[in-house]
């Protein structure tokens, strides 16, 4: 190229196809590059992102939703119940947000965050015939939202993080709720515990998945499941710590036998039940042990350290993702479900 060429070249406002004649790539190629999608290698990557910088171009991304008929804008919807007090703000939501923004923007979309308690009812008017957004995610699928279901109706694509039912038709992503919880009652019973309470709301799909394992244990081990030791707890410490003052106090010496264990549909709820014992001045987990569900960042750095049930958020998130794009590219994807593993901490361990 000569000197006029390049003058020429840097005088006018430069098209994603003049960056791909530039760099000996298709249009495509250049602007998958841009969007540093890892279907291109790394070098044609770099050497049409170093032109692209050195021409100062960026992609005209009203152009290419116009274009395209795509907005490049994946919608994340939390599903909160009206009731509760759970926050966009909860460990968990965001440790998964984390990664689905992060795989995201590596697959060249932006992410729109809303809340249940925000958004319009009708989801495919909202985001769909809008042009607001190509895909939605919903976690957790609340006490069966009926917006939901209307999706499903509706043909569009989208992926649940929750928990798969048989009778779902749509993709649902999610950890193995009944084993893990299964697991979590059979170690409080290795422990030499007997009667273990159990705090969640089970209104939601994912925490009666947790019930079920809970009680999966218990009648493998011959035990009676008690109601009265089935408290439902919203997802917040709070409401956790306020409900086992109210409740679980009074059967730390109940005549069918002391209370001697806990298992937590998430590590908030433990934590809050655990900050109300301490105080109370029961020795965890010497009269009493606890375990939870999740894994978030806290668990191993409370004291004493929780025992949990660890979700693999990280190829959570990802599965999400991929589950979804494949969606839009017109694929059937089947639900998933992931492994999960007990880790034992000082709030369980009893025999040392």
């Amino acid at each position: 190229m000569n000197r006029l060429t390049v003058v020429k070249e840097c005088a006018k406002v430069l098209t994603l196809a003049d960056i791909a004649r530039l760099a000996g790539v298709s249009e495509s190629t250049a602007s998958r590059a841009l969007r540093d999608n890892p279907v291109i290698n790394a070098a044609t990557r770099q050497k049409v992102q170093q032109i692209a910088a050195a021409h100062q171009f960026k992609v005209n991304a009203t152009a290419r939703s116009l274009r395209t008929q795509k907005s490049h804008t994946i919608a994340v919807i939390i599903l909160f119940d009206a009731k509760t007090q759970q926050t966009i703000t909860d460990p968990f939501l965001l440790d998964i947000l984390g990664v689905i923004a992060d795989e995201l923007t590596r697959q060249g979309y932006d992410m729109l965050l809303s809340t249940s308690k925000t958004t319009d009812k009708d989801w495919r008017s909202y985001y769909f015939d809008s042009k607001r957004a190509d895909g939605l995610i919903v976690i957790g699928q609340g006490e069966h939202d009926e917006r939901v279901l209307q999706l499903a109706d509706a043909a569009v694509p989208f992926v649940v993080w929750g928990a798969a039912d048989s009778d779902e038709t749509y993709p649902v992503i999610g950890s193995d709720n009944r084993q893990g919880a299964k697991l979590a009652v059979e170690h409080l019973l290795k422990q030499g515990c007997k009667r273990v309470a159990f705090l969640g709301d089970i209104r939601h799909t994912e925490i009666e998945m947790r019930y079920l394992g809970y009680q999966d244990a218990l009648s493998q081990a011959g035990l009676q499941l008690e109601p009265k030791l089935q408290l439902n707890t919203d997802f917040t410490a709070q409401d956790a710590y306020i409900k086992t003052q109210q409740v679980l106090f009074n059967e730390l010496s109940s005549s069918a036998g002391s209370l001697d264990a806990i298992f937590a549909a998430s590590d908030a709820i433990a934590m809050g039940a655990m900050k109300a014992l301490l105080e109370y001045g029961v020795q965890i987990p010497q009269q009493l042990a606890i375990v939870g569900f999740d894994d978030i960042a806290m668990s191993a750095y409370c004291t004493p350290s929780l025992s949990t049930v660890k979700q693999d958020t990280q190829a959570g998130g990802k599965l999400l993702v991929s589950t979804l794009l494949q969606r839009i590219a017109g694929k059937t994807v089947p639900s998933a479900q992931l492994p999960v593993r007990l880790l034992c901490r000082q709030s369980s361990l009893r025999l040392l």
